[in-house]
């Protein structure tokens, strides 16, 4: 990949070294007013139209342009919020053409590429799609503009720290969103070994963002893997179009109370408000209309959002009449997931031998009263990292080689510390990802090659980070065999030495004491004991550790060419992509250890022909795309469309469209030991080398295994020393549900239908309706199974020695005496059908003086569970309504925006924790007011203006009120 670079930074010096200098043959100067005030308005983009060679005016409206092509030319005028005015030149030199430009008061207007791949009015789009435009980035009423997507219609967004949100459509929401794709330039903001975008870690800052383009629904015919259930086009400002200097500064408080949200009743927090800050910084220039640059910086900081979430995940085995659970998992305290059932303690003889000494004998048959026990955790507050903080460079290099021909570079970088929710809870600890993008563009083609490089820096697993700690303190066998003893003495002590069946009084005693025993001497957060445990911790890589070490790299090359000089009587354009995933974890992830280096290579190509028929009142379109991944068989995914447009403001458009996602870098090569199983990616070689489908069962069948012979150890003829031979009693094994095999993992696939309305009534009012149904097929998802030593004889009546010998490996997870894993995770695909359906509405109605009112609506609706205790995942409201009034030029300085977000209440399923997120409505809000004399804007505003603790995925952290004000300069201001 550096040859590759290399090779195209030589490739561009020698055309540019190799270009010829002409003398410009046409020069065209003037000056581009507000038609109603009269002043000049600054930065006003000018462009020749088939051409990529333009320029802006300067601070007064002034403007002064050359081109090398003769007359006639086509000037377009356009800033946004105004109308965009073309005028034809014919004449060679040019001067005093003056230009007034109107305000733009006629809703639906927009120009968006990323529906089609081309530009087209947002009207007539063959699909759904919302553009937020410069404006609206400036104007937002939440905290910042990436938040503030929320606020588009068919948009969801969660959180996973506050500065990490993730956006999702049309349900299967969650934390880590590897259904969706976002694009910035062009270029996908996935981690390469994620496979799921990461907010706006690594994107433009608010200075630098010209417009954002959302489209909700498959779009793998144009766009290829995982365009499935949306993509997210942002655009960063060319620094030939947005010139000179603009700065940015934030200050904010956050954490106005501690918060109680699904916790035990302890408030959860810092304990009182703290401060945040956010800096940013850009300068663009442009030389001769030649040569332009960029570079832009920003930093953020603040205390991140608390997890406050202490539900027990296994609430539903809890024991009958106990006020709490021994075998706990809360959600965000973390070392409770390692857990035994107190009868399996009873099996070990120097257990048995130890109460014996102790003259318990008697009462180890009433150890399986006990249940299952679970350590007692640390709360997430003491293991993760709340310094939130976010570095930021964006860099542009463009160079205009002809009046047809631009040669650019970008550079994205982000770094530092954030909060992520996925299978558990990691804390992502000085991180970076940067991406360089060198391109080739004309008005009808680009040429594009990026690098995303990712280093997990010192990234950890919180989980594990406190499975890791009370293990530093006292290892597993010991504090069981500590709780399990203690218990017993406990029950002894309160029955007066005459065994008995103890009451629900006598257990919650004896746990009680049973716990505080074990606990005894436990480190505590804060002191030197825990930081040194916690530090260890986080210094060696998994599976010692919890630290990943991680800097796997993705490599994209693309081109498309629009036959649109060529072909008159319609549009066609083509593309071809490739793709390579360099795995680099260092075994930490995946089984890329020194000597196996592993890659994954896609290519795709497409073809879209579009067509205009019945005096253009009907525009037909077809896309056509292939994909192969290496591992997997090729694809085809086509979109055929229809928008009819009775007139140019009422349209009505229906889209057929296939899409498909790939397995994820992990879901095709993971190797992982998390302590309690073995992560196993789906392609067939994993399986094999583990040969994971021998004497194997379902996980689930394990458990249930395990509980019987807890429950039977020292009862009856499994009293004493007889206790052990449960392991093989014929009741226990019939649970056992054999595993013989599982197909490798392929890719998912979804069949799309959408209808939908877009028109203006009037001129003030647009309605924009849709409706989908979606059609999936081949669910991804991961089996879970565990292995006996040996082969087991499940019709056998009576215990025998090869059952018990062999089963014995089943009772819990972890490894046997050979260091061997009996616990695997393998992913796989459901051979499931499942279908969803929804509607969107929007409204937006222009009032007079310039107020602006919006309403949307959302509906989605899983029609179809998975069953057989798979999870969905939807993970979506089925109701949503947001509303927003606002008005930027309230007067010549003051502005504000105000908008309302609503969700009904809904069911959260992930691998890390499932329940309920509870409905909520939330205000955003913002007052701005312009000071021309100082070219800036001072905003004051909030989010959550109320301070509402509210979550947006269970498992997620509790969110609340953000209050703020913020200065943003900018030299070319109107």
């Amino acid at each position: 990949m550096k040859k590759f670079y290399k090779a195209s930074l030589a490739a561009g010096l020698m055309v540019l070294l190799s270009s010829a200098v002409v003398l410009a043959q046409t020069t065209i100067s003037g000056k581009v007013t507000d038609a109603s005030s009269g002043e000049g308005l600054a930065g006003v983009n000018i462009i020749v139209k088939g051409r990529v060679i333009g320029t802006i005016s300067d601070s007064d409206g002034n403007y002064s342009l050359k081109s090398n092509d003769s007359p006639p030319l086509t000037l377009a005028f356009s800033f946004v919020g105004y109308k965009t005015f073309e005028v034809e030149v014919n004449d060679a030199n040019t001067t005093g053409l003056d230009v007034k430009l109107e305000e733009q008061t006629v809703l639906g207007q927009e120009v968006v590429i990323s529906a089609s791949r081309m530009e087209e009015s947002i009207m007539q789009s063959p699909v759904s799609i919302e553009k937020m435009d410069i404006l609206q980035v400036q104007n937002t009423p939440s905290d910042n503009y990436y938040k503030g997507l929320a606020n588009l219609k068919g948009v969801d967004v969660t959180t996973s720290s506050i500065n990490f949100q993730i956006v999702n459509a049309r349900g299967f929401n969650s934390t880590g969103n590897t259904r969706f794709v976002q694009l910035t330039d062009g270029m996908d903001t996935q981690a390469p070994a994620l496979n799921f975008p990461i907010g706006n870690l690594n994107g433009p800052s608010e200075l630098d963002v010209e417009s954002v383009e959302f489209i909700p629904g498959a779009a793998s015919a144009l766009y290829g893997p995982n365009a499935f259930n949306g993509i997210l086009l942002v655009n960063s400002k060319s620094p030939f179009d947005y010139q000179g200097l603009s700065a940015f500064a934030k200050f904010g408080m956050n954490h106005f109370g501690d918060s109680d949200l699904n916790s035990d009743g302890t408030k959860i927090g810092p304990g009182k408000p703290k401060p945040m800050q956010e800096y940013a910084i850009r300068y663009a220039k442009a030389f001769n209309n030649k040569f332009a640059f960029k570079i832009a910086f920003s930093y953020s900081k603040a205390t991140d959002w608390y997890g406050t979430n202490l539900q027990d995940k296994n609430a539903s085995l809890k024991p009958s009449g106990l006020s709490s659970n021994p075998g706990s998992d809360e959600v965000h305290a973390f070392g409770d997931e390692v857990a035994t059932n107190l009868g399996l303690v009873g099996l070990d003889p120097g257990f048995q031998s130890k109460m014996q000494q102790a003259g318990l004998s008697n009462y180890l048959p009433y150890l399986a009263t006990g249940g299952t026990v679970s350590r007692t955790p640390y709360k997430e507050q003491y293991l993760v990292d709340y310094g939130a903080k976010n570095l930021k460079a964006n860099i542009g290099l463009h160079y205009r080689l002809t009046d047809k021909l631009e040669l650019l570079y970008n550079l994205n970088y982000g770094a530092g510390t954030s909060v992520y929710t996925g299978a558990q809870r990691y804390s992502l600890r000085n991180f970076n990802i940067q991406q360089h993008k060198v391109e080739l563009r004309g008005d009808n083609f680009f040429l594009r090659a990026y690098a995303t490089l990712e280093n997990s820096g010192d990234s950890y697993i919180a989980d594990l980070t406190g499975v890791l700690v009370n293990r530093a303190w006292k290892d597993d066998n010991t504090w069981f065999g500590t709780y399990a003893g203690t218990y017993l003495g406990t029950l002894a002590a309160l029955q007066g030495g005459s065994p008995a069946a103890p009451t629900i009084a006598q257990q919650e005693q004896a746990h009680a004491a049973a716990r505080a025993a074990a606990d005894a001497g436990r480190f505590l957060p804060g002191s030197a004991e825990f930081n040194n445990a916690q530090a260890n911790a986080r210094k060696d890589v998994i599976p010692n550790g919890a630290l990943f070490d991680d800097k796997t790299a993705l490599y994209h090359f693309e081109g498309q060419y629009n036959f649109k000089n060529q072909i008159k009587f319609m549009d066609v354009m083509v593309g071809a992509s490739y793709r390579l995933y360099d795995l680099n974890s260092n075994g930490t992830i995946f089984a890329d250890t020194a000597g196996n280096n592993i890659t994954i290579q896609e290519v795709g190509a497409y073809v879209q022909a579009s067509k205009k028929v019945l005096s253009d009142k009907v525009k037909l379109t077809g896309s056509l795309r292939y994909d192969k991944n290496e591992n997997f068989n090729g694809l085809i995914n086509p979109r055929l469309s229809a928008v009819i447009s009775p007139t140019p403001n009422q349209n009505f458009r229906v889209a057929f469209q296939s899409g498909f996602r790939n397995p994820t870098t992990q879901g095709q090569h993971i190797d992982l030991d998390v302590l309690s199983a073995r992560l196993l990616g789906g392609l067939p070689q994993y399986a094999k080398a583990y040969n994971v489908f021998q004497n194997a069962y379902t996980v689930t069948s394990a458990q249930q295994y395990a509980a019987v012979v807890a429950q039977k150890a020292g009862q009856g003829s499994y009293s004493g020393s007889n206790a052990g031979l449960a392991i093989g009693d014929p009741e226990a094994l019939s649970k056992l549900v054999p595993v013989t095999g599982a197909a490798p993992v392929k890719p998912e696939k979804i069949k799309s239908i959408e209808v939908g309305y877009k028109g203006l009534v009037g001129d003030k009012l647009l309605v924009d309706v849709a409706y989908y149904f979606n059609s999936y097929n081949d669910f991804i998802t991961q089996l879970i199974m565990r292995q006996s030593a040996g082969p087991l004889d499940l019709t056998a009546t009576t215990p025998t020695e090869q059952n018990i010998r062999n089963a014995s490996t089943m009772l819990n997870p972890g490894k046997d005496e050979n260091g061997r894993q009996n616990t695997y995770s393998v992913y796989t695909n459901l051979n499931k059908t499942v279908t969803a359906q929804g509607v969107a509405l929007g409204l937006d109605y222009s009032l007079v003086k310039g107020y602006r009112i919006g309403a949307n609506y959302n509906w989605n609706r899983l029609n179809k569970q998975l069953g057989d205790g798979y999870l969905a995942e939807f993970n979506t409201p089925e109701h949503k309504y947001n509303i927003t009034f606002g008005n930027r030029k309230l007067t010549d300085r003051i502005g504000f925006n105000v908008a309302y977000r609503w969700q009904t209440a809904f069911t959260w399923e992930s691998t890390f924790a499932i329940g309920k997120v509870p409905a909520v409505g939330v205000f955003d809000a913002q007052v701005s007011y312009r000071v021309k004399p100082m070219k800036s804007t001072f905003k004051i505003g909030g989010s959550d203006l109320f301070n509402k603790r509210y979550v947006l995925n269970y498992g997620g952290p509790t969110l609340g009120a953000i209050y703020y004000i913020s200065i943003t300069f900018d030299q070319l201001m109107n």
